[in-house]
């Protein structure tokens, strides 16, 4: 058990070891604020909600990539006033190449979008749960009721009447309905430790929808071939990509290690699959004008927070600096909060890994011209006039080649940005970098 307190303002004031080398590594000190991006934002939930909440963490230390289950209790009445206790366990440390990267940005961003997470044993029964938000409060205080019951007691499972629960890779990913919560859902479970599934899991659930419900209907005019293939592809390269992790890790035994090298080539090229089958379809629905977009009060500011978040790890992995807007800058915007975040996250991830070893990407928000804004800026290799006018044409690889790209992303991006009624611009001088602008429509103030 690793305990840390942090005092009512969310700085940190005392941390044992190893947070407190993690919380070095990331460029912060003790006291001082929380340089641990998923912890920052775990912490600022947490009080923004002003109860006890838990829910994993994942950061880099330089050398590997750090996973940790998180509570977080206030103390004091009002809660949070004399500060919030704080207790990491089951802390590991997990190799961080390209693959563990890819993976650990995926999984971040399940955690970033889930509406509910929860801790589970060994034979996956609830020991903990946290809505994130109002949508699954009841069942966040059913399952904290009923203590040690299986998590699939509290759902139904789509097309299934097996006896639960059922193996862990068979409910990774599987769709479910939740009483009283409207929308269906989808599960993502993740074992803490791969090699010793009695460590239990984590459960995250998170929205099936296309998109999120909001205010206004969303877009959709018709579908071409790629909208209609994403769906039929999306459960059996699930399967493809979770089958050749499973023989990855040995876990049904002793496995040669040319062969664990070709499962996890094969989980590699699934997963790139699976997001080139998610490029297409958003392509195809971009060209049908089909593009399915709800309009919401946003804040850009914190979406670029949660991207800088969901990117941390694969940042230090390049010791990349990733400068965040400040936890109290705003940029109230009317968009599409999945949208927005699936346009930042693209801009972040290319400065990234386009941009030098040992560089930093500036991410800064503010409203100009009667717009929202947020500004991605890299060190790279700068552009062009002709690579700037050319560079969000579909297919644009700009030469580059062997990095496993499709040449979608920015042009899928500005696609989405002008669908919210906003768009995606850069500016940039060879040798200097670039500045890739995100405008959307000006939206209410957002509260202190």
């Amino acid at each position: 058990m690793i305990n840390a307190r942090c005092d009512a303002a969310g700085t940190l004031v005392a941390a044992d070891e190893p947070l407190a080398r993690l919380q070095q590594a990331c460029g912060g000190a003790i006291p001082g604020p929380i340089a641990i991006l998923s912890l920052a934002q775990f912490v600022a939930r947490g009080r923004a909600v002003g109860r006890t909440i838990g829910g994993s963490i994942m950061a880099h230390d330089g050398e590997h990539t750090i996973r940790a289950w998180a509570e977080m209790s206030p103390c004091g009445d009002p809660p949070g006033v004399d500060g919030w206790d704080i207790v990491l366990c089951d802390w590991r440390n997990a190799e961080a190449d390209d693959d563990d990267a890819g993976f650990s940005a995926a999984l971040a961003l399940d955690q970033t979008l889930a509406a509910l997470s929860a801790r589970l044993d060994g034979e996956q029964r609830v020991l903990a749960a946290t809505a994130h938000g109002p949508a699954l409060g009841a069942l966040e205080t059913a399952m904290m009721q009923r203590p040690k019951q299986p998590w699939t007691d509290f759902v139904s499972l789509s097309g299934n009447a097996h006896r639960q629960p059922l193996h862990w890779r068979l409910l990774d990913g599987a769709e479910l309905r939740i009483a009283g919560a409207g929308r269906g859902w989808r599960a993502r479970l993740v074992p803490i430790d791969p090699h010793d599934l009695a460590a239990g899991f984590d459960l995250y659930l998170l929205s099936a929808d296309p998109v999120p419900p909001g205010p206004a209907a969303p877009i959709e005019q018709g579908a071409g071939l790629g909208t209609e293939i994403a769906p039929a592809l999306r459960q059996p390269l699930a399967r493809i990509i979770a089958n050749a992790e499973t023989i990855q890790s040995a876990l049904a035994g002793p496995l040669a290690e040319e062969y664990r090298h070709y499962a996890g080539d094969i989980a590699t090229a699934g997963a790139h699959l699976r997001g080139l089958v998610e490029d297409l379809a958003d392509l195809d629905a971009l060209d049908t004008d089909s593009v399915a977009v709800v309009a919401e009060p946003i804040d850009l500011a914190d979406i670029a927070r949660r991207a800088c978040g969901i990117l941390g790890v694969r940042a230090q992995a390049r010791e990349v600096a990733l400068l965040a807007p400040e936890e109290g800058a705003h940029a109230p915007a009317w968009g599409d909060f999945r949208r927005a975040l699936q346009i930042l996250l693209n801009l972040v991830g290319n400065a990234i890994a386009y941009g030098p070893v040992g560089g930093r990407v500036v991410i800064a928000c503010g409203v100009a011209g009667g717009q929202a804004q947020a500004h991605v800026e890299d060190e790279g290799p700068g552009l062009t006039a002709t690579q700037s006018a050319a560079i969000f044409d579909k297919f644009e690889r700009l030469g580059r080649s062997g990095d496993g790209g499709s040449g979608l992303g920015l042009y899928i991006s500005r696609g989405l940005a002008r669908a919210m009624g906003g768009d995606l611009t850069v500016t940039s001088t060879p040798g200097k970098g670039a500045r890739f602008t995100l405008s959307l429509p000006l939206g209410a103030a957002t509260p202190a």
